[in-house]
């Protein structure tokens, strides 16, 4: 028996809208974001979020999508004959079984974000589990511009993953034990996942509180993503998507170095693809049918 624990495990869940009492004769798309770490499928109801379920992306992309959607529908009496129509996107997009068409996560990430925060939102910041991805979009939630960082685990959410077991902390509280910090020590390597990883354990040895350790690489984090912010452009109203903007510690190092203050979403920031995309197909079948 493996009592191993997994430090790096966040939660995985799935929600229903109270306020929708029923979808039947009513227009029902969906949209499934397949990334290289989570997954997550959303159900809108005429343009409005139903539905959604959030979890780890498995061994294959087609399996992760059905799962994540069978897990959206629970409880809601849909089937998948009943959805109109279905977006897939992200890393897995084109092994998406039951999609009707593709949309990459660039273009979902920044119209999803578009309804989760508001028509305002102009800078855009998509950290994933392997990449980060920084966008410009208008008031409709259209990319103008974009760029991405290196397929490189230091700076995104799976970097973070490996420092939560390194340090034996669970992945929630990485964020908040980073502030418990009087001052900010040097970042740590923000290059290579694994450098980082061998610096902060010499680090350790050396006596640097695990607060202290979190700090540094929480700062690494965010000075490699300030960059390629500063790189596309920034212009305000700011918004982060993806996992770590769960993570505190990234958050308001962030806000510190741009000198703005993030916007607080309406919804779960990991839903922002898999809902830009249930948007898209809502479009998609309503141009269909004209």
């Amino acid at each position: 028996m493996n009592n191993v624990t997994e430090y790096w495990r966040w939660k995985e869940y799935n929600w229903k809208n109270p306020d929708i009492s029923d979808w039947r004769g009513r227009l029902v798309t969906a949209g499934v974001d397949v990334g290289s770490t989570s997954s997550q499928a959303v159900i809108c109801v005429e343009g409005e979020l139903y539905a959604y379920s959030n979890m780890r992306t498995g061994s294959d992309s087609p399996s992760s999508a059905t799962n994540a959607m069978n897990w959206a529908m629970e409880g809601t009496g849909l089937t998948l004959e009943d959805i109109k129509f279905t977006v897939g996107t992200g890393y897995g997009r084109i092994n998406v079984p039951f999609a009707d068409k593709a949309v990459t996560e660039i273009a979902c990430h920044a119209r999803g974000a578009n309804l989760m925060y508001g028509p305002t939102v102009r800078t855009l910041l998509d950290m994933g589990g392997q990449d980060c991805k920084a966008i410009h979009c208008d008031e409709k939630g259209k990319v103008t511009s974009f760029l991405m960082n290196d397929k490189c685990a230091a700076g995104t959410g799976r970097g973070m993953e490996v420092f939560a077991n390194l340090l034996s902390i669970s992945i929630e509280k990485v964020g908040e034990m980073s502030l418990n910090v009087e001052e900010e020590p040097q970042p740590v390597s923000s290059t290579c996942v694994v450098f980082a990883k061998t610096e902060a354990t010499g680090l350790l040895r050396q006596g640097w509180s695990k607060e202290k350790v979190l700090a540094a690489y929480c700062l690494a984090m965010a000075r490699r993503v300030v960059n390629l912010l500063k790189r596309n452009g920034i212009e305000t109203d700011f918004a982060i998507t993806g996992g770590i903007a769960k993570n505190a510690g990234i958050v308001k190092r962030l806000e510190r170095l741009l000198g703005v203050e993030a916007l607080k979403p309406k919804y779960d920031t990991q839903i922002a693809g898999a809902l830009g995309a249930a948007l898209f197909a809502k479009g998609l079948y309503e141009k269909g049918q004209k």
